[in-house]
């Protein structure tokens, strides 16, 4: 950073003031004691034009008896100097003695302007700075805007910046101060290096910290531009990292940053001690408090003998006993957590000491800095109120959950002193961000084609923490729009409520032959049971229709039409045109027989209850590398509708990070489709492909219909099983910025047992169930029970590697699969691609 500053129009005087030194002014004279005999009154002013002389009396304080001394003369001179008000002050001895005050007055601020600023406005600029304008021009003020000036630009990433302060005087003791802005290139961060680590490679740890090395695609973010705060928080989340995996005694020693000149940028370097790694020896739980026992706090530990020591554990682990022995009646109990190293066998007992802590009340929750979002938004993420004991948990979990809003870019809860020794103040410190978002996004799947997506929402309607989001989306093969609505404080219980408006339309494509058309509406509750343990309960109401081309579904069935199979041809590819089957049901290609009485049902109505069960201990939602998920989700439809059925869902993924970075996943996935009532419609039942074993084309598993001359629709089936198991690994060659990870692995499942319509009555009559009327084929009266399909139990399993990258323009995954074994009429896609991007 560099700075100075120059004169325009030859302000001899400035100059004069930023030379001269603060506490020995230019030309002040100090008079002997002899000549102090005086009081304040006849202190003589000169050269003041704006400030009142018994104003600058008033900064010389006499002694006793009124008079004044050297030492009051002194002290006055120097407060005159640390006013800012004057360029020059001297004391001179006039005539008889007398005190002479000689003042050169600083001018007053016309304006204040700023020039070469493009990145950084002119407004925010303005609030930054001391100088106003009408107010006093001052040296110091200055100097402390320069700086100020280039230490927005330096929290911006713009090292190079040079400031420099320009005084242009103006008639009558005034000066315009133009502040011109030499921006230069922002300064990145070229390398980031960790040095002591053994138990993690540097490519391990540069996923954990902030702070990001540059690269091509930096532009994009800003995670590579070097911010010293950054840094020094990125020291204490590799602390934290270690704490979770057992290396109690870890220190991250230092951070020292380097400019390189060659490199434009910063070396950033890790220093860490990484210690031992500790597991848990025993647990123990101790209370002081009476007729308490610390034995029933056993539940509530997250820490058990045996398991690495993990210091997030004892930390949940100190919370949730402590907020279950305030739900007990100890209001005041206060649970430390002490431990006890075994350095030779590297264990550490924990010990949880459950006594009695000071009684403190909160007089006051103060909040400041919310000038958008509702009070009541903030208080209500509060278990305690005023007037409760005080809990530390209670308020540690508060400022949790604060956070986890992300309505705010900082949140912090302080205590202050009540107006006793036994009340406390809350202060809750906010700093509000912007929660709107406006997103055009694109993507592309070999699934649904090139789609495209104009999204508006809010995560904090209006300040009362409401949210709203509206979405229109258009596609080759997909198109629609939804409006959603979340109030996640149903009646101020923790209860969320969610309302989604949707209408979907999938076209046909190659994959299906028909096209369907969906309007829904679905209100949801959602219950946090505990930290890692959602439900959701919902009801859904949606009407569905297929869609068919006409010469898919003309019900042509006359054994005289050309567009028939003629027998010597039916003959001679093995098809019956006899008996039961009403001349086959063959025709000139139409939809599976199931899709066309989907077709002649029309407008489908189904109402479902529903809800959803759902277990999280991932370490990463968005990039996981340890934990579990599982999913158990379950749909009764039949509360009134067309449609009554039950369908279970269960999936599970286990993440562990194996050697050298290496992840590994295990997927489970399986559900069931079980009849109730009414029959099974083909729309209900499941349709698999690339979602279950990979390789495998959209809807590409399971029961298909045979018919040689139709369109051979999936048909989908009612249960289905699914295993994988994947290494993720990254490319160590590359820079952990690009966000480049590879895949391998192996899948296996099944689709099959399909209970869908076979067989379907038709008439003779115009507008007959299921037919476009036409005056070429005319429908004809039988019974078409012709459908023929494969519903093998086969496993289909397959192998394959992919390409996963985290981009700056969302997440991207190519896949390429080779199958190993499949049914007979399944249908394979051996390379996959998807993803997409918001702008």
């Amino acid at each position: 950073m560099k700075f100075g500053l120059r004169l325009r129009g030859g302000l001899l005087a400035t100059l004069i003031m930023f030379g001269a030194p603060v506490v020995a002014p230019v030309g002040a004279v100090f008079v002997s004691s002899s000549a102090l005999a005086q009081t304040v009154q006849s202190i003589s002013v000169e050269g003041n034009r704006r400030v009142e002389v018994e104003t600058i009396r008033s900064y010389f304080k006499p002694g006793p008896g009124g008079r004044l001394d050297q030492g009051a003369v002194d002290d006055g001179l120097k407060a005159l100097i640390e006013t800012g008000l004057f360029q020059d002050v001297r004391i001179n001895r006039g005539p008889g003695g007398q005190i002479i005050v000689s003042v050169v007055e600083n001018p007053v601020i016309g304006r204040v302007a700023f020039e070469g600023n493009k990145k950084i406005k002119d407004e925010q600029l303005t609030t930054e700075v001391q100088s106003k304008a009408r107010g006093t021009f001052s040296r110091a003020m200055v100097q402390s805007d320069t700086l100020r000036i280039a230490e927005i630009y330096r929290r911006s990433g713009r090292y190079d910046v040079r400031v420099t302060p320009e005084i242009i005087e103006q008639p009558n003791n005034r000066v315009d101060l133009i502040f011109t802005v030499e921006e230069g290139a922002k300064t990145g961060v070229k390398s980031i290096e960790f040095v002591g680590n053994n138990a993690f490679s540097s490519y391990r740890l540069r996923d954990v910290i902030k702070t990001r090395e540059s690269n091509l695609l930096s532009f994009l973010a800003s995670g590579d531009i070097y911010d010293p705060d950054r840094v020094e928080a990125d020291r204490d989340l590799i602390r934290r990292f270690y704490l979770k995996n057992g290396y109690a005694d870890v220190q991250v020693v230092a951070a020292l940053t380097e400019y390189d000149p060659e490199k434009k940028g910063f070396n950033v370097t890790f220093k860490i001690e990484e210690g031992a790694q500790y597991r848990v020896g025993a647990v123990d739980f101790r209370s002081s408090i009476p007729n308490f026992d610390p034995s029933s706090m056993r539940g509530y530990s997250r820490v058990h003998a045996g398991s690495l020591y993990n210091v997030e554990s004892v930390e949940k682990s100190v919370e949730e006993m402590q907020i279950e022995a305030s739900r007990r009646g100890y209001a005041f109990a206060v649970v430390r957590p002490g431990g006890d190293r075994n350095f030779e066998a590297h264990t550490v007992s924990v010990v949880f000491n459950i006594d009695e802590g000071p009684r403190t009340y909160i007089e006051r929750i103060n909040l400041r800095g919310n000038t958008r979002t509702r009070d009541y938004v903030i208080r209500r993420e509060f278990d305690i109120s005023e007037g409760d004991a005080y809990n530390r948990a209670l308020v540690d979990r508060a400022e949790r959950r604060l956070k986890n809003l992300d309505y705010f870019k900082s949140v912090k809860i302080t205590t202050e002193p009540g107006s006793s020794s036994d009340r406390v103040i809350l202060v809750v410190d906010m700093e509000e961000k912007s929660t709107g978002d406006f997103s055009i996004s694109g993507g592309y799947s070999t699934t649904d084609g090139a789609l495209a997506e104009v999204s508006i929402s809010e995560r904090n309607l209006l300040g009362r923490g409401l949210f709203a989001k509206a979405s229109v989306t258009y596609g080759q093969y997909a198109r629609g729009y939804s409006l959603s609505f979340v109030e996640p404080y149903l009646l101020d219980y923790r209860v969320a409520l969610g309302l989604d408006l949707y209408q979907r339309q999938q076209l046909s494509n190659s994959y299906i032959s028909y096209g369907t058309k969906t309007l829904g509406f679905s209100p949801r509750l959602g219950f946090s049971l505990r930290e890692d343990l959602s439900l959701q309960l919902r009801y859904s109401i949606y009407q569905q229709e297929i869609t068919l081309p006409y010469y898919l579904a003309n019900c042509n069935n006359n054994a005289g039409s050309a567009f028939n199979p003629s027998p010597a041809f039916a003959a001679a590819n093995g098809i019956d045109l006899s008996g039961t089957n009403g001349l086959g049901c063959y025709s000139d290609g139409e939809a599976s027989l199931p899709v066309r009485k989907e077709l002649a049902n029309g407008k489908t109505l189904t109402s479902a209850l529903g809800y959803t069960l759902t277990y999280n201990t991932l370490d990463n939602n968005k990039n996981p590398t340890d934990g579990l998920l599982v999913d158990f989700r379950q749909d009764f439809a039949g509360v009134g509708g067309d449609v009554s059925y039950l369908k279970s869902v269960v999936d599970a993924k286990y993440y562990t990070p194996l050697v050298s970075d290496i992840v590994g996943l295990v997927r489970l996935q399986s559900g069931m489709l079980n009849k109730m009532g009414s029959d099974l419609r083909m729309l209900d039942h499941f349709q698999m492909g690339s979602n279950l074993v990979r390789g495998f084309a959209p809807n590409g598993i399971g029961p298909r219909d045979l018919n040689p001359f139709g369109t051979q629709d999936a048909l989908g089936g009612t249960k289905y099983w699914g295993a994988s198991l994947e290494l993720q690994m990254p490319f160590w060659f590359l820079p952990k910025e690009v966000g480049l990870k590879g895949a391998v692995y192996a899948d296996a499942g099944g689709l099959y047992d399909y209970k869908g319509p076979t067989s379907w009555t038709t008439t003779n009559e115009v507008n007959a169930p299921g037919c476009i009327p036409s005056t070429i084929n005319p429908s004809s009266t039988g019974t078409c029970t012709g459908l023929v399909y494969d519903d093998s139990k086969v496993i289909r399993s397959s192998v394959g590697v992919g390409l996963i990258w985290q981009s700056p323009f969302g997440p991207l995954r190519f896949d390429y699969a080779v199958p190993l074994s499949k049914g007979k009429y399944d249908r394979t896609q051996e390379f996959r691609f998807g993803g997409g991007t918001t702008f």
